[in-house]
């Protein structure tokens, strides 16, 4: 799996050199706003989070889809790992501002075994790449614009009900944790990550 990431890592990186974009955007207004709290344009969760407890998840999810480098994934090569999942898209402020949370919390949690992966309900490939390239993004996305189906694999497990939402799996497969909107402090996903871990620790 490690190889598996590192060639799409490779992948995005080299396609995205390709792909132009760090000019303003209107999604780095909207972000500006989101940030000041003067945007009206935008409605996201407003951050709350859901702990559940390991008698009380449900099912193990299993979703599959094609990445963003045009590599397939399947969530079944991570059975065994702790995983964090996020969902998300290109122009969405408030994904824009925690981006590089994300991207800091997946490095800081890289050498425990514990991928990162995106879920991109809205863009296609070279948007998402174009973003990763922005926000200096190294764990891949899912491309989900056509299907939906790695969101509806979801459907029922503390479900991705606002964008951005940030999901962590156990080590069974099982929604851990979810937190609904920004991420607004990283010490909350990183407890959530560390708590989840020392279950099968």
């Amino acid at each position: 799996m490690k190889n598996r990431f590192a060639t799409a890592l490779a992948g995005a990186v080299a396609t995205a050199l390709v792909v132009s974009g760090c000019a303003p955007t209107e999604g780095d207004r909207l972000a500006d706003e989101f940030r000041s709290g003067t945007g009206q344009g935008y409605i996201s969760g407003d951050g709350a989070y859901t702990i559940v407890a390991p008698e009380d998840r449900q099912s193990p999810v299993s979703f599959q889809g094609v990445l963003d480098t045009g590599e397939p994934f399947d969530s079944d090569d991570l059975a065994g790992q702790v995983y964090v999942v996020n969902f998300w898209y290109a122009s969405c402020p408030p994904c824009r501002v925690e981006a590089p949370d994300l991207q800091a919390l997946s490095e800081e949690f890289a050498p425990q075994g514990v991928p990162f992966i995106g879920i991109n309900i809205r863009d296609r490939a070279a948007q998402s790449l174009a973003f990763a390239e922005e926000f200096g993004i190294t764990y891949p996305s899912i491309i989900d614009i056509e299907s939906g189906a790695a969101r509806l694999a979801f459907a029922g497990q503390v479900a991705p009900n606002a964008v951005p939402t940030t999901l962590v799996v156990d080590a069974q497969g099982r929604v851990a944790a979810r937190i609904s909107g920004l991420l607004t402090e990283p010490s909350t996903l990183r407890a959530m990550i560390t708590d989840t871990l020392a279950e099968s620790g």
